[in-house]
């Protein structure tokens, strides 16, 4: 072999191993990365049914499990989780539905000497899902209003007070489109074990008394009162999908307006690509923004919190459930093409009651349901 020869070969000796070298290195260095997330240690979460699918996203794991922030969570109803708060035993973090049952859980940290942290990634409205022809009667019996193309504003105060006095549809003026005898009435879930129905008790007494309830006097009077309006719709479903199911299902007939989280027309919206023609969504004035609060325990369920509000691609997989973050932009930009209508920004808001008079007057609607 020539010289010349010889020197090629040693450059492609030299070649072929600095590569060799390269990709045996960039191997091990993956190897490595998969090892470390694999190797970080899972954090245990309690949440709520609205937000499992979120969590169990293959798309939600892979970037938690990349931030090494891997969770495994357990589904329980957001009432329940108070009882969790045990020390030694707590979770890194609980993520219930509603700042009631938020701040009945950070009560109880307080207590046991368990500090938590709250924060709120994630929120959506309290809505009534229904149909046009229903919002044209509310509106011409002065107790809806358009807010614009096929979204409406509800008035809760003579929504509740025509509600109380057992008025029918086919009483009301320019009912032709339902004339029936069933009477006006909002579909619920079972307050007893649903965070949304109690939502509707908080909205109504709001409506009856004009102000947010302060005290037991005030209290429970009006939750006697209110429980007919629960007592008269028969069945409850007490499961958070168990109303919106009857709605898309079996329609005006069945479920002439259904009280909801916004999301979950929204996320079906999504699913389906667009919505029934007639389905509309009505916007009680004033209305409850229901939080998703996570309440974190431990200082990576802090960071986990955190995540969740920078992270771009968690906050756009958390709106392809329906979900609203702090970018409403966001939220409009991915609804639009489905053809639903969305009130853009929430300004008529109340808060619930606190929790010990929630508690108090669910507790007074449950015994009244019971008779």
């Amino acid at each position: 072999m020539s010289k010349t020869g010889k020197v090629f070969l040693t450059l492609a000796l030299l070649a072929g191993f600095g590569a060799a070298l390269f990709f045996a290195l960039r191997g091990q260095k993956a190897a490595v990365a998969e090892l470390a997330i694999a190797s970080a240690t899972e954090l245990t979460g309690v949440v709520s049914l609205d937000v499992e699918p979120f969590f169990k996203d293959e798309r939600v794991r892979k970037i938690l499990a990349e931030n090494r922030l891997p969770v495994n969570v357990t589904r329980l109803g957001s009432r329940e989780m108070a009882a969790k708060v045990v020390p030694g035993q707590m979770p890194d973090f609980l993520f219930p539905s509603g700042v009631v049952a938020g701040n009945q859980i950070g009560d109880a940290a307080r207590k046991a000497g368990i500090s938590v942290v709250q924060s709120s990634p994630f929120h959506t409205p309290l809505v009534i899902a229904s149909w046009t022809p229903i919002a044209n009667i509310l509106v011409a019996n002065g107790m809806a209003k358009p807010l614009g193309e096929r979204i409406y504003g509800v008035d809760m105060a003579q929504l509740t007070a025509a509600m109380l006095a057992k008025k029918r549809w086919k009483d009301l003026k320019g009912s032709q489109a339902y004339d029936v005898g069933r009477s006006v009435l909002v579909s619920t879930t079972d307050v007893r074990r649903s965070n949304s129905a109690a939502m509707y008790l908080a909205l109504t007494s709001y409506a009856v008394q004009g102000d947010v309830v302060t005290d037991r006097a005030t209290a429970v009077p009006l939750a006697t009162k209110l429980a007919e309006l629960f007592k008269r719709q028969g069945y409850q479903e007490n499961y958070v999908n168990g109303n919106f199911d009857d709605y898309v299902a079996i329609g005006i007939g069945k479920t002439p307006m259904s009280f909801i989280y916004e999301y979950q027309l929204v996320s079906y919206a999504l699913e389906k690509k667009g919505v029934g023609a007639d389905m509309v969504l009505l916007y009680p004035q004033p209305t409850i923004v229901n939080k998703f609060v996570l309440i974190a325990a431990s200082e990576r369920a802090k960071a986990l919190a955190e995540l969740l509000v920078r992270n771009a691609d968690l906050q756009r997989i958390a709106v392809s459930y329906g979900l609203r973050v702090a970018d409403t932009g966001l939220f409009m930009q991915a609804v639009k093409p489905t053809g639903l209508a969305v009130e853009e920004r929430i300004t008529q808001v109340i808060d619930p009651p606190s929790f010990e008079l929630m508690a108090e007057m669910i507790e007074v609607v449950t015994k009244e349901m019971a008779q």
